[in-house]
C-alpha cells in the first residue's frame, strides 16, 4: 500500500489503475483499486487532508477542496483566473457538442467566437480534434483531459443532462413570484 500512495503522491498527472499496478509493483489493476479504496477508507478514518480521487479516467492523490484557499495563501499563489461567462458558455458548447466546428459553435451562441476559443485553447481546455468534411475543411474542436481535471469529471458521460440542469436552474431561481407592481420587465 505504501508502494501505492508514493506513486500516487509523485505523479503529477491521473494515472490509470494499470499504470498504478505497474508503478507500485502490483500484480494488476484490481489490486490497485482495492488498495485505493483502502488508502481512502484510512484517510477518512483519520480524517487527512488528502483522498486519491478519479478524475479524466485516472486516479490522483488531492488536497480536499476546504484546504484550497489556504493552500494558497501559504504558497502565496494567485488564484486561478476565473472564467468569463461567454468563455464558460463556449466551453459548455463545445462539450456537450464535440467535435464540433467553429461555425456551430457560432450558431449556437450567435457570436464569434474566435478569440475565446484560442483563450480556451491557451489553458489548455480545448484542443482541435481533427478537420471535418465539410467545404473548406474547418476545424473540429474538443475538450481536453485538463478540463476533466478542471471540472472534476472523471469523463464527458458525467456532464449533468438537459433535464438535470432545468432542474437546478428552476430550484436556483426560487418560486416563481406573483408581484405584477414590479416595473422591471
Amino acid at each position: 500500500m505504501a508502494r501505492l500512495e508514493a506513486a500516487l503522491f509523485v505523479s503529477r498527472e491521473p494515472q490509470s489503475l494499470r499504470k498504478l499496478a505497474q508503478l507500485a509493483n502490483l500484480a494488476d489493476g484490481t489490486e490497485a483499486r482495492t488498495l485505493v479504496r483502502q488508502l481512502n477508507r484510512y484517510y477518512d478514518a483519520s480524517a487527512c487532508a488528502f483522498r486519491v480521487e478519479e478524475v479524466a479516467g485516472g486516479y490522483r492523490l488531492l488536497t480536499r477542496p476546504q484546504f484550497g484557499a489556504w493552500l494558497r495563501r501559504l504558497h502565496r499563489t494567485p488564484v486561478e483566473t476565473r472564467l468569463s461567462a461567454p468563455a464558460l458558455e463556449t466551453l459548455a458548447v463545445v462539450a456537450y457538442r464535440q467535435p464540433v466546428v467553429r461555425a456551430g459553435i457560432e450558431a449556437i451562441r450567435g457570436v464569434q467566437c474566435g478569440e475565446i476559443l484560442r483563450q480556451l485553447m491557451d489553458r489548455d481546455l480545448l484542443r482541435i480534434v481533427g478537420r471535418s468534411s465539410e467545404l473548406g475543411r474547418p476545424l473540429l474542436y474538443g475538450t481536453t483531459k485538463r478540463f476533466l481535471e478542471v471540472f472534476g469529471l472523471k469523463g464527458l458521460d458525467e456532464l449533468p443532462r438537459a433535464a438535470e440542469l432545468r432542474v437546478a436552474a428552476t430550484s436556483a431561481a426560487g418560486p416563481p413570484s406573483h408581484n405584477m407592481t414590479s416595473d422591471t420587465p
